[in-house]
């Protein structure tokens, strides 16, 4: 037996040797790798670094130079690679290695945090650790000195000088030579001849590249609430380390001031102004250090004596732009900059403030101050020729995220924390999930050391906002086990959840899948739950509308497996063998959201102009069939307050398009926001801003183009409201269809009305369907003639909307506070309140029945869409909002800014003569949005770019 199986010997060799070590000495003379290298065996080495770049010791000496010492030897094979940087380019060197006759050794750079640390930090990590030139990637194949390509520089950044110095001298002779002419040991004397004259001065240019440069350690602090500062801090802490200097980086709250006054080098601020000139977030608990402080200094202990430091601002001038707020100008980079001095810190620049109004913004004034910044630190004649490495985005994100994928599914499980990586929740909420926290406790569990008390919104998919009473039961039923007992019906005509907790969210959106609805296609760079309106009196145009809205919504659905394998337990197939495709989004999706809305006539309840593209049905002249729809593209409400590249825009008409057509219309229009629209700038990535990039007329061009047809002239059509109505109708079926008025969408119990428990109540009884308007509202849909009497007693039971005035009616309120991280002042909580004074002044004027559309969102994005409001207000600040007016009554027109600061006193003081006004000298009819332009209040707003005029 023995025997038998030695003479088969041959077929039971290794096919590959591989030694694998996650590290090495120091002393490469003193390794035992010399051992493998001298003796000849085909034997395979893999050496993984793991120190990250930004971890690095900066007094270190470089590690891959055992690179240059296996070299040295000339039979062996040398590779350096990096998964996460080249995939790719790792299975060639180490197919190479394996195929080499001799010993191999593949240097590989896997950085290591933590067991927790995300796959996406670990690709930031070797991105700017190759980008730098820190870890270069390189393969050395003795076997290929005849082709002449023995040495192979594959890294795209490699540092330039290095590169450069090895092109003057001829690639250093130990790149290009099968032997190169190093000494056998690398510890031993250099000099000894001109081969190793020219490997000395290689060593020290080398050497001079990668060493921190003589000067004090750059210790960066920033405080950034919408990102900017974060991303001006990172960007100068690369530029500081390409210059050689040694760099951290950290948020302002993460150091205290006794760490302060002990922190070696110079100390770097650059803050952003939040609010009413209020420090940000998490900038907040070190201002309250300092105030501190300042209350505690006496001449005979200056706490910060032995502190170098320089200041800069963000802020925009315009922000506040009475005479009476100038104040407000970043005062946080002021105050900071005052006090620290005050302290016995030593100010090494004056303070530079930039602003938003200058031509380039914040970094007009940056690129000044950056300047004196490198001169400071004695950096200032260094000579970058390096490419900077490029910022992770969220464009980057999307594409590694394995189509949505990321590290959810272990952040899911991680219950040592109630937050997801921050790279998740860019991606969750793709998957209908947004990760918020409690701001009314967050500086209280601040202060107790406790991390902030996060929690998730959950939002369905319901196209055109139609659900069943079973749904309904089910969704309420969530709400109370998982979420915080209410239910938030929203402006995209849909329900959504808030409160609930990481340990609870699988188990939530696996009942919602139960309750046969999802949360795929409600949120991220998608199309965003299509609305249709619900026009109540016309049932058989609402069925054909309703239809072609799932149609839609079918179309565009994202064809990920991610949702399904972290949620509902569906594994992938084996070994990946179906991979995922998106035929629609690809692998990097839209530039941004996407909202689509199909109107009606004369009912534009979707506010059909607000919307990326908009359908207008056409109706025959029986009143039964749909027989086309005219088509709209580049509506959009969200602004950033300041920056005048932004505006609000309402929807262009393009011409009109079959019933057949109008599904395909809607991709090809996606498409070419796809492949046009702006990966750079978030900010102006919306369909709007690519249809004035192109000119409507060459993005029509470019439609009809991928459509392979013309589309039709628009055909005639009118609206006449853009408001639901309450009440009960009969519709065309000889059903009868009950509009309930929800403040602002909430759906809970409270002392004054159990409105969660009559919903309840209902749905038990009903027979017929639910239905969510864009209003925020719901209609009680389909109910049978019998069964009004026992709808009406229950409605009647819980006192539901008995006495509201037309100002209420017409009013609606986004989220914001507590939990929407956008949030600048409030918005639902805050509206019901001002409403009710604002009553007071109505029924003083007669006006208690009027209506008056009044709208309120706690930031810019207009979620409730008060840029066409009547009566709108943009929140900024904490009881300080942005105040419109002159909205067109049927969503037609864009109201224009009447006030750029207002608080309460001053909105009752301006809205009370002009609503007094109105009731005496307005036309039969007239709205108030017309009344003020007429009256001269306010001019109308043409064009969107007028909006900022």
């Amino acid at each position: 037996m023995v025997q038998q199986i030695l003479s088969l010997k041959d077929h039971l060799s290794l096919p590959s040797r591989w030694i694998i070590i996650s590290s090495w000495s120091y002393d490469l003379g003193s390794s035992g790798l010399h051992h493998i290298l001298s003796s000849g065996l085909n034997v395979n080495v893999l050496i993984i670094h793991t120190t990250p770049y930004s971890a690095r010791q900066s007094n270190n000496h470089r590690q891959h130079d055992i690179g240059l010492y296996a070299m040295n030897y000339g039979s062996a094979y040398v590779a350096s690679v990096a998964l996460y940087s080249s995939y790719a380019h790792m299975m060639q060197a180490l197919v190479e290695a394996d195929r080499f006759d001799g010993p191999s050794v593949v240097l590989g750079y896997l950085p290591y945090l933590s067991e927790q640390t995300s796959a996406i930090d670990i690709l930031k990590e070797t991105k700017l650790a190759v980008d730098a030139g820190y870890w270069p990637l390189y393969r050395w194949d003795p076997s290929k000195e005849d082709e002449g390509e023995t040495f192979s520089l594959d890294s795209d950044h490699i540092k330039n000088d290095l590169a450069q110095f090895l092109d003057r001298h001829n690639h250093l002779s130990q790149l290009v030579r099968s032997r190169p002419a190093l000494a056998t040991d690398v510890s031993g004397s250099l000099g000894q001849s001109l081969k190793d004259a020219r490997l000395l001065k290689a060593r020290d240019e080398y050497n001079k590249l990668l060493h921190v440069v003589n000067a004090p350690p750059m210790r960066i602090f920033y405080a950034s609430d919408g990102g900017g500062a974060e991303k001006m801090a990172k960007r100068l802490a690369a530029r500081g380390k390409i210059r050689g200097l040694d760099v951290n980086v950290a948020v302002l709250d993460s150091i205290s001031l006794d760490a302060l006054a002990h922190e070696e080098g110079y100390a770097v601020f650059i803050t952003f102004t939040a609010g009413q000139g209020e420090p940000p977030q998490n900038g907040k608990k070190f201002f309250k250090f300092l105030n501190a402080a300042m209350n505690q200094v006496d001449n005979k202990a200056i706490p910060l004596s032995g502190l170098r430091y320089v200041v800069f601002g963000l802020g925009d001038s315009h922000y506040w732009p009475r005479p009476e707020d100038a104040h407000y100008y970043n005062r946080p980079s002021r105050e900071l900059d005052s006090k620290l001095s005050l302290l016995g810190a030593q100010r090494l620049l004056e303070l530079h403030l930039g602003d938003s109004q200058d031509a380039d913004g914040p970094e007009t004034q940056y690129k000044v101050w950056e300047a004196r910044i490198w001169k400071l630190f004695g950096v200032d004649s260094i000579e970058v020729s390096q490419k900077e490495a490029q910022p992770i985005t969220l464009e980057h994100v999307k594409a590694a995220s394995g189509y949505l994928r990321g590290t959810i599914a272990e952040g899911i499980a991680d219950l040592t924390t109630g937050a997801l990586a921050p790279t998740d929740p860019p991606l969750t909420k793709y998957h209908g999930i947004w990760q918020q926290d409690d701001r009314d406790i967050r500086e209280e569990r601040q202060a107790q050391g406790l991390e902030p008390a996060y929690n998730f919104m959950v939002r369905v998919r319901m196209p055109g906002g139609l659900c069943t009473p079973m749904q309904w039961l089910q969704l309420d039923r969530l709400a109370d086990e998982y979420g915080n007992g209410t239910m938030k019906i929203t402006t995209r005509q849909t329900l959504q959840f808030h409160g609930i907790l990481k340990k609870y969210l699988k188990k939530s959106i696996q009942d919602i899948n139960k309750a046969l609805l999802d949360t795929l296609e409600v949120g991220g760079d998608v199309n965003s739950n299509i609305v249709c309106s619900s026009i109540p009196t016309m049932s058989d145009i609402y069925a054909q509308v309703h239809s072609f809205c799932t149609k839609i919504s079918d179309r565009l659905m994202p064809r990920t497996t991610a949702y399904h394998e972290i949620w509902l337990d569906q594994k992938m197939v084996a070994g990946h063998a179906v991979k995922d495709f998106e035929p629609v989004y690809s692998e990097w999706y839209l530039p941004r959201k996407f909202k689509i809305a199909i109107a009606v006539p004369p009912t534009n309840d979707v506010d059909i102009f607000t919307n990326d593209l908009g359908y207008i049905a056409i109706i025959d002249d029986d009143g039964t069939n749909v027989i086309g729809y005219n088509v709209l593209v580049g509506g959009g409400m969200g602004i950033t307050l300041g920056n005048q590249k932004t505006y609000p825009r309402i929807a262009s008409l393009i011409g009109f398009c079959t019933p057949e057509q109008a599904v395909d219309v809607a991709e090809k229009v996606t498409l070419v926001q796809r492949d046009f629209g702006d990966r750079v700038d978030r900010k102006t990535a919306r369909l709007k801003y690519t249809v004035d990039r192109m000119g409507l007329e060459n993005f029509k061009t470019e439609l009809e183009m991928r459509l392979g047809y013309t589309l039709q002239e628009s055909r005639p059509f009118s609206f006449d409201r853009n408001l639901d109505e309450y009440g009960w109708v009969e519709g065309q079926s000889g059903r009868f269809y009950f509009t309930t008025f929800i403040e602002n969408g909430r759906i809970q119990d409270t002392q004054k009305m159990q409105l969660k428990v009559c919903l309840r109540e209902i749905a038990k009884i009903h027979k017929g369907s639910f239905r969510l308007t864009t209003n925020q509202h719901l209609i009680i849909a389909e109910v049978e003639k019998d069964d009004i009497p026992k709808i009406k007693d229950i409605l009647s039971r819980y006192n539901i909307n008995n006495g509201l005035s037309g100002l209420r009616l017409s009013s609606s309120a986004c989220v914001a506070f507590p939990t929407c991280g956008l949030a600048m002042a409030e918005s639902e909580r805050y509206l019901p309140l001002l409403i009710d004074k604002l009553e007071i002044i109505c029924e003083e004027s007669g006006l208690r029945n009027d209506s008056i559309m009044i709208r309120m969102t706690g930031c810019p994005a207009g979620c409730t869409r008060p840029n066409v409001a009547e009566i709108g207000f943009l929140g900024k600040a904490p009881g300080a909002y942005v105040m419109l007016l002159g909205g067109g009554e049927n969503g037609q027109r864009l109201a224009r800014v009447y006030r750029e600061n207002v608080t309460e006193p001053e909105i009752l003081a301006i809205l009370a003569p002009m609503i007094k006004h109105y009731a005496l000298d307005r036309y039969e009819h007239e709205r108030f949005g017309n009344f003020v332009i007429q009256k001269g209040y306010i001019e109308a707003v043409k064009t969107s770019h007028e909006f900022w005029k």
